[in-house]
């Protein structure tokens, strides 16, 4: 019977490391029940790794180990060192890979509690790597990442920005169809459709992190640079970048801070980050399609709502809740029509 013991001892004596003995658990920040993080014994030292298995179902696993070695070549986004990785494992356990461990706390679950200088400083630095992504890696053509014969391509790719925005968005609208958030689909539709005017239909597709939130980045508050490491590289498109800043101003500010002040100090840190990596306008008509891309991100986030907060109590449900139904208020109205 398949249990996680079970199946990190076999990735262990597979893999080959020496050990006397080890440890794990499950990181927190909402990381997915296929992460562990593993302390070895040897000798009377220990050190440290991170197993991840590939999930049930029809999941392109394989891009994720590649993509951590595609960026930390070619940029300086800090990433995990990828130690072993096993397409076909010998052992009876799915798939999987094993990285360095990198230590830091995980920043979804200290973010709100840091100081404005500390979530400056994030800020800034998170738009330093972005820029960094997307000034060093681009595709021939919008879509999703997946990998072929070891190499990187785009999946089902499309020619427009424009056309490939609006079925990622519809994709997202109908995840909605089984969810408590059903009743906004056909609102959210109304308003987006003569939107879509808006969005650019050219434009060079850049690298995109489609997860790029508190909960998948560790940071180390006394470090010069904060961010100490990207995680999560399995949600990844060649989408154009102001999509992704848009996302991160949202995911990061706009649905976690209500002053303006506050909102407008950090995000005035992430555009200054990102332009020190990359050229941007961000006056360039950015700020009329923001909340139409922030929209198709929490239309995502409600989607995967259940998935997210299965492990929360009732209370933590019905809060979380009511903050989605806020967050789609303010943005369904802010949508350009």
């Amino acid at each position: 019977m398949s249990t996680p013991e079970r199946d990190i001892g076999a990735v262990l004596d597979e893999s080959g490391p020496d050990y006397d003995g080890f440890s794990f658990e499950t990181p927190g920040g909402g990381h997915q029940s296929d992460v562990y993080l593993v302390t070895l014994d040897h000798g009377g030292e220990q050190y440290e790794v991170v197993v991840k298995f590939k999930p049930p179902g029809d999941v392109p696993f394989d891009v994720e180990p590649k993509l951590h070695e595609y960026v930390a070549n070619r940029t300086d986004v800090p990433v995990p060192r990828i130690l072993v990785f096993e397409r076909d494992p010998a052992v009876d356990v799915p798939p999987y890979f094993v990285t360095e461990r990198v230590h830091g706390e995980n920043l979804a679950e200290k973010f709100a509690g840091l100081s404005t200088d500390h979530r400056q400083r994030i800020l800034r630095q998170a738009g330093e790597i972005l820029g960094d992504m997307h000034s060093e890696i681009g595709f021939e053509a919008f879509g999703r990442l997946d990998l072929h014969d070891d190499r990187l391509i785009v999946r089902d790719w499309m020619g427009s920005w424009r056309e490939y925005f609006e079925q990622l968005t519809r994709t997202h609208l109908s995840r909605l169809d089984e969810t408590r958030f059903a009743d906004v689909a056909d609102r959210a539709t109304s308003r987006i459709e003569p939107a879509l005017d808006v969005v650019p239909e050219d434009g060079v597709p850049r690298l995109v992190h489609d997860d790029f939130r508190p909960a998948n980045l560790l940071f180390d508050p006394g470090a010069e640079a904060p961010i100490t490491a990207v995680l999560d590289w399995q949600d990844v498109l060649a989408a154009l970048p102001e999509y992704n800043l848009a996302q991160t101003e949202f995911l990061f500010i706009d649905s976690s801070f209500r002053d303006p002040e506050t909102c407008e100090t950090l995000r005035s840190a992430f555009h200054e980050g990102y332009r020190s990596q990359r050229s941007m306008a961000f006056e360039d008509g950015y700020e009329e399609r923001r909340p139409l891309y922030q929209l198709s991100t929490l239309l995502w986030r409600m989607a995967g709502f259940e998935a997210a907060f299965a492990d929360e109590s009732g209370l933590a449900q019905a809060r979380a809740e009511a903050q989605y139904r806020q967050q789609f208020e303010r943005l369904v109205e802010a949508v350009p029509s």
